[in-house]
């Protein structure tokens, strides 16, 4: 059964709201990252950032809470529903995140290591800052909620998890997605791991040096009601866990494709009816070998894909959610954007990313694919049927 996605709400570097980031993702000049203003680092490691956002002193959650919540409004905006349909029905929380899942006050540790007793506004703040927690206590909510920590694959599990909610009845409406600030923890982490691109990253290109990080917020209400009409739907879900290394995925991606495949049969679809792939995409070596020898094997030669990370960066907990989005603009729209930054295909590399926008020709059906730390691997079949 497919969930029908009746309200859309997503801020990243693209864009503060869905109407912004409809017009930056088919802009001609694209979106390029910069040197962090918001971390204290003497790296110089590109990123791309949420332009004049300043972030709420003491907001719950921090800046990854803010930019939840102005995605949470535009969502439930757009969803016209009001706050007593909300608390009427079964309505549940699901929300991904990696920076989010942690305290991370550089700070409140350093003090605690000097044997003195630190401001306890950073593990306040934390504490209430539980994303799916903080939305269902907002809101008044009486459905399951739940925070979903899967690195990468984090807001692409969020909304699968909502649509199987849907699917079970467990729940008339589901509030789904994924939101993650830059923070100094995990770009000095992603330095630290010998990833991060020095440069405008270049996704699947034989001369990509790796990613760059980004911020982002994406939420989407879900549901199944009769009464629901909407032209956006989740149709297949797929989910696979290799735990083949704790950063690195398994090379020969067969858990990628099971989760692929997966999904295609929920869509009772074959690979032939999908229009194009969004893929992960980070620009790091082991990611794009895999994807592209995975989609050789599962769609042949012929199907198109891309990365936008070259558009907003890797962002982490919020990448799946926004990249599901970005799938769903690009059926309306009819144009398959390319692969940013992409040149030369690798000598090893069976299948290329596009190279030039691509229109699309009464296609319906796509595929987003996001793969993360530990293993997780996570394909989303979407569907626009106006």
């Amino acid at each position: 059964m497919p969930s029908s996605i009746i309200g859309i709400g997503i801020i990243s570097a693209l864009g503060k709201n869905l109407l912004q980031t409809k017009e930056n993702l088919f802009a001609d000049t694209p979106v390029l990252p910069h040197p962090p203003t918001k971390i204290e680092t003497s790296l110089n490691l590109p990123v791309f950032e949420i332009p004049d956002l300043p972030s709420l002193p003491d907001y719950p959650g921090g800046y990854t809470g803010q930019i939840l919540n102005i995605a949470l409004d535009e969502a439930i905006a757009q969803s016209n529903l009001s706050m007593d349909d909300l608390r009427e029905l079964r309505v549940g929380v699901a929300i991904g995140t990696t920076v989010a899942c942690q305290l991370n006050s550089i700070p409140f540790y350093a003090t605690l290591r000097k044997g003195e007793k630190p401001d306890a506004q950073p593990l306040k703040s934390y504490v209430d800052g539980n994303p799916a927690e903080y939305i269902r206590h907002r809101l008044g909510l009486h459905g399951p909620a739940i925070t979903i920590s899967n690195a990468c694959s984090s807001g692409a599990d969020a909304i699968g998890i909502g649509h199987l909610w849907l699917k079970q009845n467990i729940c008339d409406i589901v509030i789904a997605g994924g939101s993650d600030e830059l923070n100094k923890i995990p770009y000095d982490g992603f330095n630290a791991l010998g990833v991060c691109s020095p440069e405008p990253c270049k996704p699947f290109d034989a001369n990509r040096k790796g990613l760059n990080l980004g911020e982002a917020a994406s939420v989407v209400i879900m549901t199944n009601l009769p009464e629901t009409r909407s032209p956006f739907s989740v149709i297949g879900f797929g989910k696979r866990a290799d735990a083949f290394h704790i950063t690195q995925p398994k090379p020969e991606g067969k858990d990628l494709e099971h989760a692929i495949n997966q999904a295609l049969a929920e869509a009772n679809l074959s690979p032939n009816d999908i229009a194009f792939i969004n893929a992960h995409g980070t620009g790091t070596e082991a990611n794009d070998a895999v994807e592209s020898h995975v989609f050789a094997r599962v769609f042949g030669d012929s199907v198109p894909f891309m990365s936008t990370k070259a558009l907003t960066g890797h962002t982490l907990g919020a990448a799946g959610a926004i990249e599901a989005i970005f799938t769903l603009l690009m059926l309306e729209r009819q144009l398959a954007v390319k692969s940013t930054r992409f040149e030369t295909k690798p000598d090893d590399f069976p299948v290329a990313p596009l190279r030039e926008n691509r229109p699309l020709h009464d296609a319906h059906v796509a595929l987003s694919t996001s793969l993360a730390f530990g293993g997780s691997n996570t394909a989303l079949v979407l569907q626009y049927q106006p």
